[in-house]
C-alpha cells in the first residue's frame, strides 16, 4: 500500500487513497474497508463451491453407478437385454411349434412300426430278415428323433443390438521422441578385435539390466557388455572362425532366452543355428541360409533365409523337421509374395512377422497364415524420401504398432505408423559419419524397458544409445 492524496475508484474525492495491488484501483480507507469485504464473500463463496464439488467427488467415488457415462452404459444393458429376450421367446415359441409338429410324425412312424410288430407276434411267423427290418427301423426312428433336419440354429453376421464402446477423449501424444545426441555404451574404439572393439557388428539383443549381447560378424564372436562396463566379455566364439562345435563364422543375430538363460545364434556362414546353454552348444537347424531370428510369445522360433527368400517358424524342440514358411517362399521377386534378400525380422502379439525385405526397399507385414504380405514401410523404390528406403536392415515394433527401420543406406532410423504413407526420422538422418548425431549403415534395433533407443552403428563399430525424452 502506497499513501495518495487522489481520487477513490469509488466515491471519487479526493482523499488518502490505498492502492490495491490485486486490481491497481486506488481506494480511500472507507470505501477500501468495503472493496477488502467483497473479496472475503467472494473467498468464501469460492470455498462453497470447493466444498460442493468435494462432496459430489466422494460420492461418485462411494457410488460409481452415479457416474453418466456408467448410467447410459446400463440403460443399454437393459434395452439390449429386452430385445434379446424378446428374440429368444420368438425362436422359442417357433421351435415349440415346429417341435409338435414333428414329434407327432415321430409317433405316427412308432405308431405304425408297432403295428407291425403286433402283426408279427399274432401270426408267430418270423425270421431273420423280419428282426432285422424291425431293427433298422427303430434306429432309423431313434436317430430322427435324436438329429432333427428340419431345424437349426442360423447366427447372423450383423448384430440386431447396437454395439457400444467407451472412448477416451483424453489427447496423449503416442509418439516417442529420443535426444539426438547418443552415448556410446559399447565399441567405438575403431576396427578391431580387442574386447572393446568390433568389426562390423549386427544383431542385438537388451536385457532387463541393460546388459547388452552382440552379433560381433567379423570377429565371429558374441560380446556381451555389462552396463556401464568399458569392455566385453566373449560368450561364444574364443575359438576362431571355423565350423567346428564351439565355433562361429559370421554370426548375425541373437536371441537372449531369458526363460531358460540360453543364447540361440544365427551362424550364418556355418549355414546353421545353435543354441548356447551352460557353456554347451547344441545345434539346431542345420544346412539353412540364416540371417536373423525372432521368437514369439509362445516360445516359437522363426528365422530368415536370405537366399531361399523366405521366414520360417519352428516349434519349440522340434528343430529336426522343416520347420513352416510363414512369409515368402515363392522365389525371388518384388511381388507382395515373395522377398528378395530378406534380413532381419520381428513377431508381434498376433504372430505377424515384419520383414526388412532388403533388396527389395521395403517392410512387410505377414499376417499369421497370410499367402501374401502388405507393404508397412518403404516399397517406393530406393531413395531418401521419407516414403524410401534404401536396404533396410533391423525393424522392430512397438505397443502401438509403430514400425521402426534402420534405414541402412540412408543411416538414419525411421519410423513409419499405421496406414501412414510416408515415415518420419527418429534419429540420424545427418549424413554418413561418427558424430553422436550420426550413423554409418545401422543394423540392429532395439529397445530397453524405459524406452531408450539402442543401434548398432555398424560401420563405426559401436552401439549407441538415445535416450528416450520423456
Amino acid at each position: 500500500m502506497t499513501n495518495n492524496k487522489t481520487q477513490c475508484c469509488i466515491c471519487n474525492k479526493d482523499k488518502i487513497t490505498y492502492l490495491c495491488e490485486g486490481c491497481l484501483q486506488n481506494f480511500c480507507l472507507l470505501d477500501l474497508i468495503e472493496h477488502r469485504q467483497i473479496l472475503i464473500e467472494e473467498l468464501h463463496h469460492i470455498i462453497d463451491n470447493y466444498d460442493q464439488f468435494k462432496q459430489r467427488i466422494d460420492e461418485q467415488k462411494e457410488n460409481p453407478e452415479s457416474f453418466s457415462l456408467i448410467e447410459q452404459i446400463n440403460q443399454w444393458e437393459r434395452s439390449s437385454i429386452e430385445i434379446i429376450e424378446q428374440k429368444a421367446r420368438e425362436c422359442r415359441e417357433i421351435v415349440f411349434k415346429s417341435s409338435k409338429t414333428y414329434l407327432n410324425d415321430i409317433e405316427k412312424k412308432l405308431n405304425g412300426l408297432n403295428e407291425q410288430i403286433k402283426q408279427i407276434q399274432e401270426e408267430n411267423e418270423f425270421n431273420e430278415i423280419n428282426l432285422d427290418y424291425l431293427r433298422n427301423e427303430l434306429i432309423k426312428i431313434r436317430q430322427e428323433l435324436n438329429n432333427p433336419s428340419n431345424m437349426s440354429i442360423q447366427q447372423e453376421s450383423q448384430p440386431f443390438i447396437n454395439e457400444i464402446s467407451v472412448i477416451s477423449l483424453e489427447k496423449k501424444s503416442k509418439f516417442n521422441k529420443w535426444k539426438q545426441n547418443a552415448i556410446t555404451v559399447a565399441g567405438g574404439n575403431g576396427f578391431g578385435q580387442k574386447l572393446n572393439q568390433f568389426k562390423y557388428p549386427c544383431g542385438i539383443s537388451i536385457d532387463e539390466k541393460k546388459n547388452i549381447v552382440i552379433a560381433d560378424f567379423e570377429n565371429h564372436r558374441i560380446l556381451e557388455w555389462k552396463c556401464n562396463e568399458e569392455e566385453g566379455e566373449i560368450i561364444v566364439g574364443e575359438n576362431g572362425q571355423e565350423n567346428r562345435m564351439y565355433q562361429l563364422n559370421h554370426p548375425t543375430d541373437i536371441i537372449v532366452d531369458q526363460q531358460n538363460h540360453s543364447i540361440i545364434i544365427a551362424d550364418c556362414w556355418n549355414r546353421r543355428v545353435i543354441q548356447w546353454l551352460n557353456e554347451d552348444q547344441q545345434i539346431l537347424i542345420e544346412d539353412i541360409d540364416c540371417f536373423a531370428l525372432a521368437m514369439d510369445k509362445n516360445g516359437f522360433l522363426y528365422i530368415s533365409d536370405y537366399k531361399k527368400n523366405e521366414v520360417r517358424r519352428w516349434e519349440i524342440g522340434k528343430y529336426n523337421n522343416e520347420g513352416i514358411i510363414v512369409a515368402g517362399g515363392n522365389g525371388q521377386g518384388n511381388q507382395l509374395n515373395q522377398l528378395n534378400l530378406p534380413a532381419y525380422i520381428f513377431v508381434d502379439e498376433d504372430q505377424s512377422v515384419f520383414i526388412s525385405d532388403r533388396n527389395n526397399n521395403r517392410v512387410m507385414k505377414w499376417r499369421k497364415d497370410a499367402k501374401e504380405g502388405i507393404v508397412v514401410a518403404g516399397g517406393n523404390g530406393q531413395g531418401k524420401d521419407l516414403n524410401q528406403l534404401s536396404y533396410p536392415r533391423g525393424v522392430i515394433v512397438d505397443d502401438l504398432g509403430q514400425i521402426y527401420v534402420a534405414d541402412w543406406g540412408n543411416h538414419r532410423i525411421m519410423r513409419w505408423c499405421d496406414g501412414e504413407e510416408e515415415g518420419e526420422i527418429v534419429v540420424g538422418g545427418n549424413g554418413k559419419g561418427n558424430q553422436p548425431n550420426q550413423l554409418n549403415n545401422p543394423y540392429g534395433l532395439s529397445f530397453d524397458n524405459d524406452g531408450n533407443l539402442y543401434i548398432v552403428d555398424g560401420w563405426n563399430h559401436r552401439i549407441q544409445k538415445f535416450d528416450i525424452v520423456l
